[in-house]
């Protein structure tokens, strides 16, 4: 059963944005200050990467920890309610991103996650900075085809 009544669930729901989400916005700040120069959430791409960067064949991708069901991670608990919805749509999250995993190394593209625990939390600014300084790390340095950024890992009961 909702907590909420239907019109309240709705007007939640609606505030939610699948880009220019504040995580978003932080890193390609961050990024766009160190003189770095990319696409946004361009639909010509599969899985419309939040950053996509053509010089160096890399996107990136920045994850909501809810939205994407981030194991092990403080910011990630199961909803109580509508169980059987929430895990189709969790499954299924999941699943497109895998695929377009597989589409980007397939086409020897460089892909990155950067998780919501990376950047949130106490001393963000510190957070997004040293994000910001792996990202660059590993766009500069094309050895390295994946990189996953994530806040410490959370053993749940």
């Amino acid at each position: 059963m909702d907590s909420f009544s239907p019109e309240r669930r709705h007007y939640i729901m609606s505030q939610i944005r699948s880009k220019d989400t504040k995580p978003e916005k932080q890193i390609r700040s961050a990024l766009f200050k160190a003189g770095f120069r990319f696409r946004i959430c361009d639909k010509r791409y599969p899985g419309k990467p939040d950053l996509i960067f053509p010089r160096y064949y890399a996107v990136i991708f920045i994850n909501g920890c809810f939205w994407h069901a981030h194991e092990k991670c403080r910011l990630f608990d199961f909803p109580k309610s509508n169980k059987p919805y929430w895990q189709k749509k969790f499954a299924r999250n999941k699943e497109r991103d895998a695929q377009n995993l597989k589409y980007y190394q397939d086409q020897c593209w460089r892909v990155c996650f950067v998780w919501e625990c990376a950047i949130r939390g106490k001393n963000s600014r510190q957070k997004i900075e040293n994000v910001k300084d792996r990202i660059i790390q590993w766009l500069e340095e094309p050895d390295e085809a994946f990189l996953e950024l994530r806040g410490p890992v959370v053993e749940k009961e």
